[in-house]
């Protein structure tokens, strides 16, 4: 009996160990499901909702660009565009398929195609790859009609930017397009598929006040992702509206003014608080095809042109600035110590040495002052007076008139141009200065260079009253993306130039075309209140040998274009108040006085017309307002 209560005992101790771990193991299990249920249930649901909920960024909408009057000069405009679902199409060789059908409805280069090959590749298979944007209607009905036989492929309606004066404002506005890997900061709307920077001009320098804020999507995908169906949708916030100073009229009319130049640019600045009125630039180009996508074609015509249309002459475009340079030789003069009145006699020519310095009339001006070398760009006289007070007082001069110096408008690519001077010379090509040199440089010709937009910068500083006015494109101030406030009005520093010496050269620059004998005559505005006064230059390309001047040298037509002199022009208006400023650069365009001025007379002419009315249209429009508030 006794073993079997042993074994009975056993069983039983045996049976409550095991029903004593039973118990153990389900009350851990029963406090584990506590803690994942109870304790961690909000975790856990959070991280179930992830799963199943997705964040999706969407792009906002680029800010409108808009001239001083409201006239819109970059808007965004609806585009139809193929998208591409690799998943739907099944495996690669139906979509290698599916993009032959394409090619055999819409025109698919074979760089486009790398491209969305390539795409696909790096994407997981239900993500949709943009194939084409910007399709006309007629490629949406054709792509409409077959899509039973293009599976994967959906037409959607997105957005892309539009300019609806093109070429006119290419230069200024500059152009849209794709973000490269270098470009990237960031920022997660630079990854998005088709998002858009500024690449040049106003929407480079200006872009991230124009991006905008980007918005999301709640969607609900399944557990490979996939979207199920959109939850919730909250927009972003559109990119500032950009107001230019620009006034697109003006801008149109010189535009079509100098349609007919090879190549040609014109600046019209207000020369008391620096707002840029017109900026132009020809040959152009169509900003749209950048937006929309250039074909390569279209890029080569582009870069071999031979007139440069991608440059923006009017900044970039360094020039020697010929007669045009006299006028800060004349200041410079009068401030060391040269009277007006100081005179020089021009045979035609002046011999330095072993070595003759011509002035353009062959057989010179005879005895001049300043205002007469001035009114008729005599050479001799500033060949004369540029020895007498050297290279380094002349670039002084210069540079405080801001020469030799970018002028701050802030489009990118703006060149600097070059004020030489005797420590430059030894710096940069280790060489001494020459007297020669001196003398050339009084004419604005040797290693003198200028932009168009500084010798605007030049000519407003001359005639504001020696205020060291700089140009601006916008009065909007933004620190980043944000607005900070509108810089109506401004205020410059002075020169520290004597009135009396700026009267002397504007007086001058008066009889350059309002006197019988001024090189500019033939370009006299007849209006009363509304004339012009200026300073004509025409910079060599080449030199002229001796040989050619003994046969005479030859006419502009009977020369190579390219070996043509340019034409330059520099003006302001009205005279008795000046106001306007207006330079000019004719490229091989010939004499200043046969090219360049007439231009300069009927874009001053017309800015003072089309300003009066837009500023007339403001204040009534402001007297509207007032009277529907109270």
């Amino acid at each position: 009996m006794k073993p079997e209560k042993d074994r009975a005992k056993l069983f039983n101790r045996r049976a409550a160990f095991l029903i004593g771990g039973k118990l153990a193991l389900l009350s851990g299990l029963a406090g584990r499901m506590y803690y994942l249920q109870v304790v961690e249930s909000e975790r856990y649901k959070l991280m179930a909702e992830d799963n199943r909920v997705n964040f999706r960024l969407l792009p906002p909408l680029r800010g409108f660009i808009v001239d001083r009057s409201g006239d819109y000069l970059a808007i965004n405009i609806k585009n139809y565009q193929i998208i591409l679902v690799p998943e739907q199409a099944n495996n690669e060789s139906t979509v290698n398929d599916v993009l032959s059908k394409l090619i055999q409805l819409i025109d698919l280069e074979d760089h486009e195609i790398r491209r969305i090959l390539k795409e696909i590749s790096r994407r997981r298979a239900f993500v949709p790859v943009t194939v084409r944007q910007n399709l006309s209607w007629e490629d949406v009905s054709r792509l409409v009609v077959n899509t039973p036989d293009l599976p994967g492929v959906h037409v959607e309606v997105g957005q892309t930017r539009h300019y609806p004066y093109a070429e006119t404002m290419a230069h200024v506005l500059g152009y849209v397009g794709a973000v490269t890997e270098k470009e990237l900061t960031g920022d997660p709307l630079l990854e998005l598929p088709g998002f858009k920077i500024g690449k040049r001009g106003i929407e480079k320098v200006q872009d991230l006040a124009l991006r905008g804020t980007g918005g999301n999507s709640k969607v609900e995908v399944n557990a490979l992702g996939r979207v199920i169906k959109e939850l919730e949708r909250v927009e972003g916030l559109p990119g500032h509206e950009l107001k230019l100073t620009l006034l697109m009229r003006l801008q149109d009319y010189v535009g079509q003014r100098v349609e007919n130049e090879k190549a040609a640019a014109v600046v019209v600045m207000d020369a008391h608080n620096g707002d840029v009125l017109s900026l132009v630039s020809t040959p152009s180009f169509d900003p749209n095809a950048f937006s929309e996508g250039l074909k390569t074609d279209e890029w080569n015509d582009l870069i071999n042109n031979p007139y440069k249309p991608l440059t923006n002459k009017a900044i970039a475009g360094q020039y020697a600035p010929g007669s045009t340079f006299k006028i800060v030789v004349a200041l410079a003069a009068l401030k060391h110590g040269i009277s007006p009145d100081y005179k020089v006699f021009c045979p035609g020519h002046m011999d330095v040495g072993d070595r003759r310095f011509h002035c353009w009339k062959k057989h010179g001006h005879g005895l001049v002052n300043l205002t007469d070398a001035m009114r008729g760009s005599c050479d001799v006289w500033f060949y004369d007076v540029a020895r007498k007070i050297g290279v380094d007082k002349i670039a002084e001069m210069a540079f405080k008139l801001g020469l030799g110096e970018r002028s701050g408008l802030g489009l990118d690519g703006e060149r600097k141009g070059l004020i030489p001077t005797k420590a430059w010379k030894k710096r940069a090509l280790k060489q001494s200065w020459h007297l020669g040199e001196t003398l050339i440089a009084g004419i604005g010709q040797g290693y003198v260079l200028a932009t168009p937009m500084q010798l605007a910068v030049m000519t407003a500083r001359v005639v504001n009253g020696g205020k060291a006015v700089a140009p601006r494109l916008t009065h909007q101030m933004f620190d980043d993306a944000n607005l900070m406030g509108i810089e109506d009005d401004v205020s410059f520093e002075s020169l520290d130039i004597p009135e009396a010496h700026l009267k002397i050269v504007r007086d001058s620059m008066d009889e350059v075309v309002n006197h019988p004998e001024g090189t500019a005559r033939g370009s006299k505005i007849t209006i009363a209140g509304r004339e012009m006064g200026g300073k004509t230059g025409t910079s060599q390309v080449r030199r002229i040998s001796e040989a050619e001047r003994e046969a005479g040298i030859r006419k502009g037509e009977d020369i190579e274009w390219r070996l043509r002199d340019h034409a330059l022009f520099v003006g302001y208006a009205p005279v008795d108040n000046p106001r306007f400023v207006v330079s000019v650069i004719v490229e091989h365009g010939g004499g200043g006085s046969k090219a360049a001025a007439p231009i300069a007379r009927d874009v001053l002419l017309k800015a003072q017309e089309l300003m009066a009315e837009s500023e007339a249209e403001a204040q009534e429009a402001q007297a509207n307002t007032k009277t529907k508030e109270i």
